[in-house]
């Protein structure tokens, strides 16, 4: 059984020559997990793999992370043999937030008589969730405000930060032992990114080691990031990962 992390988009919310930054979890070449929707994803996934994702996983609510949710609900809600087929895992203290993104918008069709979350299932979650027989753990990052943004991580094969700031003491648990780490980074950071200073700052070089970094700021910065010795994710990558643990069987 092979593993890896198809990267979809990897750019920052200005960078739209990179993608907005959404991956897919593959099991054997086949998706299980998306990471992300933003407003180009749809279109770079059917390119991939010529349909609809089928289960999802949002890590914040900013637009260039579920900008394409608009237009997954017509596409799910027209076809019948999808509609309410497509999970959607969302952390709790997000589920208000992404329904006013995305959902809350006054008649969702204009002939009405539908509701928003008809199109999925909602699966909210707090520790984690199950999915096709893992389990996948769900951890708080350090993004715009506190209980905004969750990273996601599979235990043995990889942690997927999300935008945030470092979080160390975090990843130290989550990501303990091979795990491939995926990390918002860019040349400089603000108050809701982390800077490569900040990376080699806060991390340990053994975390540093496993990081692979994505949503930085452009073509030339991934490539500055690279010169300073980081491997860093490209639009259409896949980047093979260990195999997973098994589930621990009190996990959920």
């Amino acid at each position: 059984m092979s593993w890896s992390l198809h990267f979809l988009g990897v750019g920052a919310a200005h960078a739209a020559e990179l993608g907005s930054s959404a991956a897919v979890l593959e099991r054997d070449g086949e998706p299980l997990l998306l990471i992300d929707c933003g407003p180009d994803t749809l279109d770079r996934y059917r390119a991939a793999y010529g349909g609809l994702p089928r289960a999802i996983y949002i890590t914040h609510t900013h637009l260039d992370h579920v900008g394409g949710m608009e237009r997954l609900f017509t596409r799910l809600w027209f076809d019948e043999a999808l509609r309410g087929t497509v999970r959607v895992f969302v952390h709790t203290t997000l589920v208000p937030w992404l329904h006013t993104r995305v959902a809350d918008y006054p008649g969702v069709l204009a002939e009405g008589g539908v509701n928003y979350w008809e199109a999925f299932r909602l699966v909210p979650c707090t520790r984690g969730f199950w999915l096709n027989g893992w389990w996948f753990d769900v951890f708080p990052t350090r993004h715009h405000r506190p209980e905004t943004s969750y990273g996601i991580a599979l235990a043995g094969s990889f942690a997927f930060t999300g935008d945030t700031r470092p979080v160390p003491e975090v990843l130290a648990r989550y990501a303990a032992t091979d795990e491939r780490v995926f990390h918002d980074c860019t040349l400089v950071g603000n108050p809701s990114h982390s800077g490569i200073e900040d990376i080699e700052r806060e991390y340990a070089p053994e975390q540093r080691r496993r990081m692979v970094l994505y949503h930085y700021g452009s073509v030339d910065d991934g490539a500055k990031l690279a010169q300073r010795g980081y491997v860093i994710a490209r639009s259409g990558e896949r980047v093979p990962l260990p195999p997973p643990a098994p589930p621990h069987p009190h996990a959920g």
